[in-house]
């Protein structure tokens, strides 16, 4: 099985050996091709939805591995036990939807090893909040595919159930990769990691903000009302993050 550039480098995230949880797996192509190549040994795959479930039996069924993907109809974590599972994949859900998932499933969430994470939207605050919850960032990853940039996290859930313990695993680790005051308005948008190893996807996608933005404000300097002073002043701002995040290329 080949997987679309954005799922391969999801699937590409997962710590060998480990069982997966796939949440919203839709069709399961991340379990099947990971399990198919020998990655990991086993997964659950789940969805809320009937319909995508079954396009997932049939898959799984194809493909012969029944005997280690098993399916489940569940509203993000609702169904997976304590020690089901050492990963979990979120990919391919707008952010305030990843956010729900892992605030609701948070017993399970802080069980796991690690979470891979693809959010589709409001990328800023799906960082932000994992910093405020005390997720360390793993790693970072951005690909474009058919003119769309997708980023990426690999996190590691706060271990401890105190949050005393928690802070004391990022000071074990690396503390400003887990403290959202660690991280500055360029870091939060793009991403740290991204950033500090000058991902060149990250480049080509803030090459453009930029350019959009320049073209946007260009259109706009010869005329004024409330609104346009407004939009104005919202574009120049999010130019300024933006020529922020290329500076990191310059160093």
């Amino acid at each position: 099985m080949e997987l679309s550039k954005r799922l391969n480098a999801v699937a590409s995230l997962v710590t060998s050996g480990y069982r997966l949880a796939d949440i919203g797996t839709d069709h399961a192509y991340i379990p099947i091709f990971l399990v198919n190549t020998g990655k990991i040994p086993a997964a659950v795959a789940m969805d809320v939805n009937r319909g995508p479930l079954l396009r997932a039996e049939e898959n799984i069924r194809t493909h012969g591995l029944q005997n280690k993907i098993t399916t489940r109809i569940s509203d993000g974590f609702a169904s997976l036990k304590r020690n089901e599972a050492d990963a979990a994949v979120i990919a391919g859900m707008g952010g305030p939807l990843t956010i729900r998932i892992l605030k609701e499933g948070k017993d399970i969430v802080c069980s796991l090893k690690e979470c891979i994470l693809q959010p589709q939207s409001e990328i800023e605050k799906v960082r932000a909040f994992l910093l405020e919850e005390g997720f360390f960032f793993l790693g970072e990853e951005m690909v474009e595919e058919d003119g769309k940039y997708y980023p990426m996290m690999k996190v590691r859930p706060p271990r401890g159930e105190h949050k005393a313990e928690s802070e004391m695993n990022c000071e074990e680790l690396d503390g400003r990769q887990c403290s959202v005051q660690g991280w500055d308005e360029a870091e939060l948008r793009y991403g740290k990691i991204l950033l500090e190893e000058k991902n060149p996807v990250l480049r080509e996608y803030l090459q453009r903000e930029i350019r959009i933005r320049a073209q946007i404000l260009d259109t706009l300097k010869d005329r004024d009302s409330t609104d346009v002073r407004r939009r104005i002043t919202e574009l120049e701002k999010e130019l300024k993050i933006a020529e922020k995040g290329m500076g990191h290329y310059a160093v």
